[in-house]
């Protein structure tokens, strides 16, 4: 027997439904609620880790940023004072990503410098009882997007496999993606950074905690005990 349904009955059933399809993509979109990943976007080409001493991973990290000396892959390369590759220890058992370089970091060709690199100093010196010289700190981007602004997708997708290499070259314990586009560029997604952070996700096989970005927190100080709750998390698994 055929059922028949009114029109606000239908209306109803279609919200129902487009809301169950979101929400399955959305699972599927964050691969650690699956045990298979399932990339919505087409990613990268893998690139074995390869156990390294200290100076095999500091000639390895050179060799990628003279790489990008004068790489003009983006319009980014024509705009820069400064290349801002990353700084730290090649052996860090903690990698800081962040988003892209800011006037004070375009300037100097160091990430994280300015008042927000102050805040994530304080994090790691105050918080984590660690010397910022024994982590490793750099951005999705290396190149200062101007004004400040976002970082364009097109911009991303070319630095992106520079980023590639330094993370397989330093192979850390655990990765700390510093807000929205750290988070979604290595975890190939578009779930909110506030669902994200809080507990560990798989990048290439090394845990990836999310967390809100220091600039954030100069804006924002309700955010700075959710990102300690991250960093302890972070110091537990790194056993510090």
């Amino acid at each position: 027997m055929d059922e028949t349904f009114s029109e606000p009955e239908r209306n109803e059933l279609q919200t129902e439904l487009l809301y169950v399809v979101k929400g399955l993509k959305g699972q599927v979109l964050n691969r650690d609620s699956l045990s298979v990943g399932i990339e919505w976007k087409k990613a990268l080409p893998e690139v074995k880790h390869v156990k390294a001493d200290s100076k095999t991973k500091e000639e390895g990290l050179k060799k990628v940023c003279q790489e990008m000396t004068n790489c003009q892959l983006c319009p980014l390369g024509k705009t820069r004072k400064n290349l801002v590759f990353g700084v730290g220890n090649p052996e860090a058992k903690i990698v800081f990503v962040g988003e892209a370089p800011g006037a004070d970091e375009d300037e100097q060709g160091l990430p994280f410098v300015g008042r927000a690199g102050q805040l994530l100093t304080d994090i790691i010196v105050k918080g984590m009882k660690l010397e910022r010289k024994n982590v490793y700190i750099c951005n999705i981007l290396k190149c200062r997007p101007p004004g400040n602004r976002n970082p364009l997708p097109d911009e991303i997708n070319k630095c992106e496999p520079f980023l590639k290499k330094q993370l397989q070259i330093i192979s850390p314990k655990i990765i700390c993606a510093l807000g929205t586009f750290a988070a979604h560029t290595l975890l190939k997604t578009d779930i909110p950074i506030s669902a994200l952070r809080g507990r560990f996700h798989s990048y290439e096989g090394i845990k990836l905690m999310p967390t809100y970005h220091p600039a954030y927190l100069l804006r924002n100080q309700s955010a700075k005990k959710p990102v300690w709750e991250d960093v302890q998390m972070i110091m537990k698994e790194a056993k510090l």
